[in-house]
């Protein structure tokens, strides 16, 4: 009897433990895109007079701003207006805003310090956050604590969220997994899954376009990318839409 009662609690045990790392692998996976924006996508499709305005604000430095060749700035051919374009593209009856908080130069500490007044208050129903190519002058943990405060706020707000993996820079070796931006993009991936939020993996993207193709043709100049580059980024994230 005391043989199978050991049994018994073993098993029970064995399934116990099974349960919480089950749980705990699922609270740790970054936002499925075919879900995460479903509600959304539900108020993109609705017609006048059931609809609303859904704001698109991206947050970030140079690359969300526009800056191809600096000084020059190229809002239209830039990611945030590539994606409203398709937004509505594939939604025509949606009221849709692209707004644009990012500075250039910019990096998340700073973007963390003005967020509620300059982010907040245009009511984002979607927001991006893309800092990581700016990151690099503060380090990886001053990165995380801004980039983790400014997703706590916008939790709390009710906004989604997509974290944005940073473009490259041609003087770092993209296809090096010793590179400072690759160790960013991982620190952005873990924030995606312990916050559940939205992942658009813009450097996994050219990562592999560097293993067939030469990324200058990608590039406005070192850091920045060009009308092509700004394609792949919006493609991306038209995933989630």
């Amino acid at each position: 009897m005391k043989k199978t009662q050991n049994i018994f609690f073993r098993t029970m045990g064995i399934l116990l433990l099974t349960f919480l790392v089950s749980s705990y692998i699922q609270a740790q996976q970054k936002a499925n895109p075919e879900i995460y924006l479903e509600a959304i996508k539900t108020e993109l499709q609705k017609k006048w007079p059931d609809n609303r305005t859904i704001n698109l604000v991206f947050h970030g430095h140079s690359v969300p701003s526009g800056y191809f060749d600096t000084p020059n700035v190229h809002t239209i051919e830039a990611y945030p207006h590539q994606t409203l374009k398709k937004v509505k593209d594939r939604y025509p009856f949606a009221v849709a805003n692209s707004i644009t908080t990012s500075i250039g130069g910019e990096q998340a500490e700073q973007g963390a310090k003005r967020f509620k007044e300059e982010v907040l208050t245009h009511r984002p129903d979607v927001l991006f956050i893309d800092y990581a190519l700016n990151d690099r002058s503060i380090g990886l943990e001053r990165a995380k604590t801004a980039w983790g405060k400014m997703i706590r706020e916008a939790k709390g707000y009710g906004t989604k969220i997509l974290l944005m993996t940073p473009t490259p820079d041609l003087k770092e070796d993209i296809l090096s997994s010793d590179a400072e931006l690759e160790k960013h993009s991982e620190q952005i991936r873990q924030l995606a899954k312990k916050y559940e939020v939205g992942l658009v993996d813009s450097y996994a993207l050219f990562k592999e376009i560097a293993k067939t193709e030469d990324l200058k043709t990608y590039m406005a100049q070192n850091n920045h990318i060009n009308e092509k580059g700004h394609q792949v980024v919006a493609e991306a994230i038209m995933e989630f839409f």
